[in-house]
């Protein structure tokens, strides 16, 4: 059994341990589990997903979008 497999199952069986990563934006935020790394992400009903390429593409857009309009003002 892989090491990963284990952790997957304590995770399943624990649940994970999640920290927060990077803060997309005041309402999104990307997030990780420090046992199995696992990426996840909120949606728009500030609910956790697993963070997928296309998320994790809409995030990046969202950061470089705040950023520009933060060192505008």
């Amino acid at each position: 059994m892989s090491k990963f497999t284990d952790k997957k199952t304590a995770c399943s069986i624990f649940g994970h341990k999640i920290v927060t990563v990077r803060n997309v934006t005041g309402h999104f935020k990307e997030y990780k589990c420090t046992v199995c790394n696992v990426e996840l992400t909120n949606d728009l009903q500030d609910r956790k997903t697993f963070l997928t390429p296309q998320l994790k593409e809409i995030n990046e857009t969202l950061l470089n979008y705040n950023r520009r309009k933060l060192s505008s003002i």
